[in-house]
């Protein structure tokens, strides 16, 4: 437990954002969210396992994904902006800016697959588990850019909940008010996880192959990135679409593929099975 108490510091205290006081402490804002979207997703994941009857350790596997998928998202965004890297050298690498979702999701995907043979549960297996906990933990994770104003809010709006960020990490013009993307975001999160909880837990005639949760997940957040960037302020490099909305197209892709094989490896459950003897 000590070692995941240090991360949960290490999140606090060294991802930036803007700064809010804590008693005599001044606590960033992205780094608390991070830490709390760690724990909310460990907290589903435990309970996707104790639904399951597995006796695995869920906060350690999140703990490390976490981890990956910070590191995963970092150095994607150094490869997709290396103007960046070309203004200001190594230092870019442990910035508390720029995280690219799609580096994150393949880094969190390899470490899950990696704990999960590891631990006797198969891959796939174990993606079906954490794909309600990796809905969580995006969603709580979108509070921190919220808070920061770091950039990943919409374009300007006139709706009465556009909100302006004049003081945020990247802050907008004096007067302007954008779309709040990452409430929305923090919304679609949290009724996909819902969504894929409640799929997990169904009990049906013909029980779901392994790896359609995961599918699921890829699908639907896949599609809800793509949707989101229309009115996102990231630049369009292909056909009016953006970097995000490119990655997208490929984690629904990944999504339905996946879909597809567990459809096609589903196998009725005994109770179906017998249900059918008795009717021939």
């Amino acid at each position: 437990m000590l070692p995941y108490i240090h991360i949960g510091i290490h999140f606090v205290l060294h991802f930036g954002g803007r700064l809010i006081p804590v008693g005599p402490w001044n606590v960033p804002t992205f780094g608390l969210m991070l830490w709390v979207a760690t724990v909310c997703g460990a907290i589903v994941m435990h309970l996707s396992f104790r639904r399951e009857h597995i006796d695995a350790d869920a906060l350690g596997i999140v703990a490390m994904t976490v981890v990956a998928g910070i590191i995963g998202a970092k150095l994607w965004h150094v490869l997709d902006s290396p103007q960046e890297f070309q203004l200001d050298g190594w230092s870019v690498l442990w910035s508390t800016g720029g995280f690219a979702w799609f580096g994150g999701l393949v880094a969190g995907i390899v470490a899950l697959i990696l704990q999960g043979r590891s631990a006797g549960l198969g891959g796939l297996r174990t993606l079906d588990l954490a794909a309600p906990a990796a809905a969580v933990g995006y969603a709580m994770g979108r509070i921190g850019c919220f808070t920061s104003g770091d950039g990943d809010y919409g374009i300007p709006s006139n709706l009465p909940w556009a909100i302006g960020f004049p003081d945020g990490i990247v802050p907008t013009p004096p007067g302007v008010r954008v779309h709040p993307t990452p409430i929305y975001e923090l919304i679609v999160g949290l009724l996909i996880a819902w969504w894929l909880w409640h799929r997990a837990g169904k009990k049906t005639g013909r029980s779901l192959g392994t790896g359609a949760i995961v599918g699921e997940y890829l699908l639907l957040t896949g599609a809800a990135r793509f949707l989101v960037e229309f009115i996102r302020r990231n630049p369009k490099i292909i056909i009016g679409l953006s970097n995000a909305q490119l990655a997208s197209l490929g984690s629904v892709a990944a999504g339905l593929l996946l879909m597809w094989y567990a459809a096609s490896r589903a196998k009725r459950s005994p109770e179906d099975s017998a249900r059918i003897a008795k009717v021939a």
